[in-house]
């Protein structure tokens, strides 16, 4: 109950699930490098997956642990908003002291949100959905090589794609060392360090993200001249 009903609470699970779907990125950003270079290897890696007991659990864990984590955010948000009343009318000057990324999480939650509804709608319902439901769709819902070439082939997806990382590196550079810092990781000496650190690591994931989208826009990739 105290999770749920208390301030500190939400925080804690806020922290918990953003530390663990940051986790999720690092597999997922290392898994897309491999596509660069081998579309053999991109594909086994989508088929040792694919629709298996194992990746359907760990799908459904991951869902329930982002929804958690959207499902808090508001609540913490619908908080602060009633604890502030009608003072934050009264503010008109950014306080120079707050991080631009830190006043605007929830506009970047939402891009950072609809931008997931694309990458489901672009991959994850052409791949595992296809392969539980039995659909047609235009490649092998294996070849996950395929969609990559297909999505970055558009301009307006990579237009989209591009606007998704840069919220999601905002959303992590702010939302990294307050998670580390509302887990108690963090003093005086640690909190400009895990700041430091969350930024490198954020621009790290974000930036491999990045260069498989830019690599198979202008067809630079590697694994596109075997």
């Amino acid at each position: 109950m105290w999770l749920c009903n208390s301030s500190i609470g939400r925080k804690v699970v806020m922290s918990l699930t953003g530390v663990a779907l940051v986790l999720f990125l690092t597999f997922h950003g290392c898994m897309n490098l491999v596509a660069l270079f081998s579309e053999e290897g991109y594909n086994m890696i989508c088929e040792f997956l694919g629709a298996n007991w194992y990746a359907v659990v760990a799908t459904m864990g991951l869902a329930a642990l982002t929804v958690v984590h959207i499902v808090y955010a508001f609540m913490l948000t619908a908080q602060n908003r009633q604890a502030r009343g009608s003072q934050r009318y009264e503010v008109s000057e950014r306080n120079p002291k707050v991080e631009w990324a830190s006043q605007n999480m929830l506009a970047l939650g939402v891009i950072v949100i609809l931008g997931l509804l694309l990458h489901f709608w672009n991959f994850w319902y052409n791949m595992m959905f296809a392969e539980l439901t039995g659909i047609a769709t235009v490649h092998d819902p294996a070849d996950g090589f395929a969609y990559i070439v297909d999505t970055f082939a558009n301009p307006v997806f990579v237009v989209l794609y591009i606007i998704w990382l840069v919220a999601i590196w905002f959303h992590l550079s702010h939302g990294f060392w307050s998670a580390m810092h509302t887990l108690g990781w963090s003093g005086k000496v640690w909190f400009e360090r895990w700041k430091t650190i969350g930024i490198a690591y954020t621009t790290i994931i974000m930036l491999a993200f990045l260069v498989v989208v830019l690599a198979f826009a202008f067809k630079l990739a590697p694994s596109l001249c075997c």
